[in-house]
């Protein structure tokens, strides 16, 4: 029997799931199977008015994987963490700032944690104008490259930071701000990822710095043509949020990133995040 009916959004990333009672989310553990069934085959999965309640939300991340829980005291539930720019409903919110650009989860970690495995948000508010989030497949990027690009791109190393990524938005830190963006570790990966699977992804993004050995100018330009080739608008899903929708992103296959939208807008977002168990290699 077919769990989940599914439409494809694009040819390379994103698929709407229809038709699913929102109540079965929290206790089917065969729905959870083909969830990541369809989740790796997708990369992204749209539940559009699944109008989740919170702690259905994390029941149902339970049904994926670990739960991170490190970003208690955010939200009354537990495993929920509110994406806004509201300082009073997240006090970090600056840093969400970053979002506004093309990333991938967990490559700038402050200890040895692996990327996490999956994301689900949930739409609480949504800005009046712009808040949409754009989706690019990291599989697809590297299945494009030509044979000579993947053999030369094979021995490639990158370092990510913080402060590569904060420095996007804020090129003019205050000596406070850079402090506190050094005092996150820098961390080593290979640009491509070959994953237990055998399928192979680019990993590339914000936090992407300088690529080792090779001259910091010439590496920054090289990632960014990488990038800009993987997300041009034919390769890009787009959601337009609705209050209620959920969408779960595989992000170690998923670039991701919010469009700008207004400081002072009401727009929220409840997040869980499943914790990988798979390292960059």
């Amino acid at each position: 029997m077919t769990l989940l009916t599914i439409n494809k959004l694009t040819s390379s990333v994103g698929a709407e799931v229809t038709g699913l009672d929102p109540g079965r989310l929290a206790g089917d553990d065969a729905l959870g199977t083909a969830v990541l069934d369809a989740l790796e085959d997708n990369g992204v999965l749209v539940f559009p008015g699944l109008h989740l309640e919170p702690e259905v939300q994390v029941e149902f991340c339970r049904r994926l994987g670990e739960i991170d829980f490190s970003s208690d005291g955010h939200h009354r539930v537990a495993g929920i963490y509110p994406v806004t720019l509201d300082k009073s409903k997240n006090s970090s919110a600056a840093y969400l700032r970053a979002t506004f650009d093309w990333h991938i989860d967990g490559c700038t970690p402050t200890g040895d944690d692996y990327p996490q495995m999956a994301t689900v948000l949930s739409a609480k508010q949504v800005a009046e104008s712009g808040g949409e989030t754009e989706f690019a497949s990291s599989y697809a990027a590297y299945d494009a490259l030509t044979d000579a690009e993947k053999q030369r791109f094979a021995s490639l190393r990158v370092v990510h930071s913080l402060e590569a990524s904060q420095r996007r938005v804020n090129p003019d830190p205050s000596p406070e701000e850079l402090a506190r963006w050094r005092a996150r570790p820098t961390h080593e990966h290979p640009l491509v990822w070959t994953h237990r699977t055998g399928r192979k992804s680019l990993v590339l993004g914000a936090s992407a710095d300088y690529i080792v050995g090779m001259d910091p100018e010439e590496g920054r330009a090289l990632l960014s043509e990488l990038l800009d080739r993987a997300t041009t608008a034919d390769k890009v899903y787009s959601h337009h949020w609705a209050v209620g929708d959920t969408v779960i992103w595989d992000n170690r296959g998923v670039l991701h990133r919010a469009a700008r939208y207004d400081e002072n807008s009401p727009r929220e977002m409840l997040r869980t995040t499943v914790l990988g168990d798979e390292p960059i290699q």
